[in-house]
């Protein structure tokens, strides 16, 4: 009895079997039918590049330019931050917007100068404090500050220029600031009329 069922198990197997490899014979033959008119595609000769990420590596350096100068110069959100080739302007209120005209103009004449070219932020803060206290000292009307326009400062952006725009924001005797007019410096200087004593 045993041996029967063995012997139906091993025909059955052997049928299913020839009935699989049927099933895989009409479905070659169905796909290859289908596929009869197919034309591959033309391959392109140009290979593309893969797709890289992009990081956000001009906010990372601007919010690393930001946390840079606020550290070095302790201040927090009175740091407007600027751009090399950005004009610097800035009127205290209760300026009128005839004065920072004029100022723009270059119609003030310039009484004296600073030239921060090649100092560290934290000894062009040191010199520019002390010289905005004696123009101010010495009743000086107008004065221009050179800082360069950080072309060449790479990720760091105009650090100096950044610096110059965030004290002068915050020194009070200050009334209104511009950048120059190109012939006297352009966006590379900013003048700067001081309030009298």
């Amino acid at each position: 009895m045993g041996r029967h069922h063995a012997h139906e198990a091993r025909q059955y197997t052997a049928r299913m079997s020839g009935e699989d490899d049927q099933h895989e014979e009409d479905d070659r033959t169905l796909f290859q039918r289908a596929m009869r008119d197919v034309l591959p595609l033309k391959r392109s000769q140009r290979a593309l590049p893969p797709r890289r990420k992009t990081r956000g590596r001009a906010s990372f350096a601007r919010a690393e330019r930001s946390a840079v100068l606020r550290e070095s110069l302790g201040i927090g959100a009175d740091l407007y931050e600027v751009q090399p080739g950005d004009e610097l302007i800035f009127r205290r209120a209760g300026v009128p917007e005839t004065v920072l005209r004029r100022l723009r103009r270059g119609q003030y004449r310039v009484e004296a100068e600073i030239d921060l070219h090649g100092m560290t932020v934290s000894e062009a803060s040191a010199e520019l404090g002390d010289f905005l206290r004696a123009a101010r000292a010495n009743d000086v009307r107008c004065v221009r500050i050179i800082h360069g326009k950080g072309l060449r400062s790479g990720n760091r952006g105009p650090v100096l220029k950044n610096t110059v725009n965030a004290l002068l924001r915050r020194s009070d005797p200050v009334l209104a600031f511009a950048s120059a007019r190109p012939a006297a410096g352009g966006t590379g200087a900013t003048l700067v009329l001081i309030s009298r004593r």
